[in-house]
């Protein structure tokens, strides 16, 4: 009798089977638009100090390869092309995300597809099957591990489960089969990491939780190629990631209605440049801001109504997220997301610059600023993400703005239109215009490239300097 498979097996059997032409339509479309998205924002985050780093210690220890650096001309090695890829998407926090598990699964998988797939010479369609499989396993896994326990124990899902899902990405771009993506999937279990203590000082390591889980990946993928290999329990075992990374798992979350709808259907876009927690709070400014006229000056104090699973990331403790003193400081504070989508109308990546978070308007707003947990919205969570404002006026009365789901979520998406003319931003200091929205176009039309590599070259341009530095310094 042949023995039960694992949970770890189906997944990696499941991963293994993936065809491009057996996806439904609108998720072959749906992944082109996340794989647009993610190049887009890792270009706008080359120009990163954090990203400039890593590609400086890429440079001095990595020979020259056929893989891109995004938004940079060199190529390198597809492992250390996994990391600078990973690290530049991540650095600017408007990469894409998941609500159930609480994670950012693109900046993990896509980079470690795209570097394995440039090196071997696959296909477009072997790369974007690679890509639907790494979004499988990493969502179902952060599904399964609960975002908010895994919050709650200093884990960062996206570098746990980001290291599972590259894997199985790097595994399909490599042609493994079933038991070949289980290997891989072992051999990343021990390498699965992220630490959230970024948070006691705006440090750069959440940036490379998410480089770190693409290089992992890879490395995984490469190793079980090798013959090399790994526990078939590495998600459900004694010691495997349901029991290191959490202390509540829902180990049934992990294969439910596998492939019905595809974990791609259920991303979303980030039009913020900040922590997603942070997403729902700035739509109900911008909200009452557009409805009442709403001014800085007009405000007495604001409540900002906060779910208890985001609530130390953004909210907490409170005088610190009052004085962010960095751009990573200022990307996970609740109060500087709403006080300066109230003053600048706009929460984009300017408002969370260095000019921005020293503006006086903005800094006396957030000492009018306070944040609560919220049994009500924690109740939906984490299905939902819904968040609440109320605003007490100077002259009397209260205002009040409710937000089910985030501008970008899957309830309410960003049109595709605007996907382009956010790439077209995005990637302003290393295109013109017309440049940038032929390159999206042929994103978007990625399955019918008959080259992969060139689609991608070119997004290597070597950036302005001197229009890459101005502006762009998180």
């Amino acid at each position: 009798m042949t023995a039960p498979r694992t949970p770890t097996q189906q997944l990696a059997a499941y991963c293994a089977g993936l065809r491009w032409p057996e996806i439904s339509s609108d998720a072959r479309e749906r992944t082109k638009e996340l794989v647009l998205d993610h190049v887009g924002v890792a270009i706008r985050g080359s120009a990163t100090e954090s990203a400039r780093a890593v590609r400086r210690y890429v440079a001095r220890t990595s020979p020259s390869g056929r893989s891109s650096q995004l938004g940079l001309a060199a190529g390198t090695t597809a492992s250390w092309a996994a990391l600078a890829n990973g690290v530049a998407a991540h650095s600017i926090e408007m990469d894409d995300v998941t609500t159930e598990s609480s994670l950012h699964p693109g900046v993990a998988v896509i980079p470690a597809a795209l570097a394995l797939a440039e090196e071997r010479g696959a296909s477009a369609t072997a790369f974007l099957e690679a890509v639907v499989a790494g979004y499988e396993v990493t969502m179902r896994l952060g599904n399964a591990l609960g975002g908010a326990n895994a919050y709650g124990r200093g884990f960062h899902p996206t570098g746990v489960a980001g290291a599972f899902g590259a894997a199985a990405a790097a595994a399909r771009v490599l042609g493994l089969d079933a038991d070949g993506v289980t290997r891989a999937l072992g051999i990343a279990g021990t390498m699965a990491s992220g630490s959230l203590e970024y948070l006691a000082d705006g440090s750069w390591t959440k940036r490379l939780n998410a480089g770190w889980a693409a290089h992992a990946g890879v490395v995984a993928a490469e190793l079980a190629a090798e013959g090399f290999t790994g526990p078939s329990s590495a998600i459900e075992g004694q010691h495997g990631a349901l029991r290191s990374f959490t202390d509540a798992a829902n180990p049934g979350r992990l294969l439910a209605d596998l492939g019905s709808p595809l974990q791609v259907m259920r991303v979303s876009i980030k039009p913020y440049g900040c922590c997603r927690y942070n997403h729902g709070l700035i739509d109900a400014v911008l909200q009452l801001r557009r409805e009442n006229d709403l001014t800085p000056d007009a405000v007495a104090s604001m409540t900002l109504h906060v779910l208890s699973a985001g609530a130390a990331l953004v909210a907490e403790p409170i005088e610190r997220k009052r004085d962010p003193r960095n751009v990573v400081d200022a990307q996970f504070s609740a109060p500087y997301a709403a006080a300066v989508a109230l003053v600048r109308g706009a929460a984009g990546l300017r408002e969370f610059e260095a000019a921005s978070i020293a503006d006086p308007a903005v800094r006396s707003l957030m000492s009018r600023i306070d944040c609560v947990r919220d049994a009500e919205l924690d109740a939906r969570y984490p299905q939902i993400w819904p968040a609440a404002v109320t605003v007490r006026l100077r002259g009397g009365g209260t205002l009040q703005a409710r937000i089910t789901h985030a501008l970008g979520e899957p309830e309410n998406p960003v049109p595709r239109a605007a996907l382009v003319d956010r790439f077209v931003e995005l990637t302003s200091h290393v295109f013109d215009e017309r440049a940038a929205r032929a390159r999206a176009e042929s994103l978007l039309a990625l399955d019918t490239a008959p080259d992969l590599g060139g689609a991608f070259r070119s997004a290597r341009s070597e950036p302005d300097r001197t229009r890459a530095q101005s502006g762009v310094r998180v």
